[in-house]
């Protein structure tokens, strides 16, 4: 067997046209009346409206929330807060979702979609540096699930704050790990270089065990042992 596992060789993948990208959408949960309202708001932003996750990624979110029993939920990245609903309608009774972020213009558009879902009282956003955020959580292991989602130069900063804060079984995610691609590029430069870092940083972290999906634009998918 190669290093490179059993398929080696043989890919099992489907191209995504947009006919069957539109039939694997439709086999997920629909969108409610407020996620529908605040995806077509984001996309009124125009080009950064492609950092929302992908609803098929947020269903899988709210089941990954649901499975685990989560309570306590660190995202880092809210941006318009898509993703955040999705964690906020899974949790259990009496579940947080602390989320970080930089913008007061994006995430009050968030904050808007948390209140007409009803959700608002299951979410603490903090404004300001994600790693002071982060460093000022108790240190230890009493998250459920991590969501990484922001700048990527410090995804390896923010997973090393947030690993020993997990709990035993709990799941760390960690979104664009693809970077289109880049990510398995030697000579990748600027994003694309720091994806391809963290990707290494994981794999080579005991603490963990992982695996790379082809979700969306790559998700990492870790659970603490």
């Amino acid at each position: 067997m190669g290093a490179t596992g059993p398929s080696e060789g043989r890919v099992k993948t489907v191209d995504l046209t947009p006919e069957i990208y539109g039939y694997l959408v439709a086999q997920a949960e629909p969108a409610t009346e407020v996620q529908l309202e605040l995806a077509a708001r984001t996309e009124r932003l125009g080009r950064p409206a492609r950092m929302r996750v992908p609803h098929e990624q947020a269903v899988f979110l709210t089941l990954l929330v649901r499975l685990l029993g989560a309570r306590r939920v660190v995202e880092v990245g809210t941006f318009t807060g898509y993703s955040t609903l999705a964690f906020a309608m899974g949790l259990a009774p009496g579940g947080t979702v602390l989320t970080c972020d930089l913008s007061e213009e994006w995430t009050q558009i968030a904050e808007e979609a948390w209140h007409q879902a009803g959700v608002a009282d299951r979410v603490e956003l903090r404004l300001g540096p994600a790693a002071e955020t982060l460093r000022s959580l108790p240190a230890g292991p009493e998250v459920d699930l991590v969501f990484l989602d922001a700048d990527k130069s410090g995804y390896i900063d923010y997973w090393e704050q947030l690993v020993p804060r997990v709990r035993p079984g709990g799941l760390l995610l960690a979104d664009n790990t693809l970077w289109g691609g880049a990510a398995a590029d030697r000579q990748a430069t600027g994003d694309g270089a720091a994806i391809r870092a963290f990707n290494a940083h994981v794999r080579a972290d005991d603490r963990v065990e992982s695996v790379l999906l082809p979700l969306a634009d790559g998700l990492t998918f870790a659970r603490r042992l």
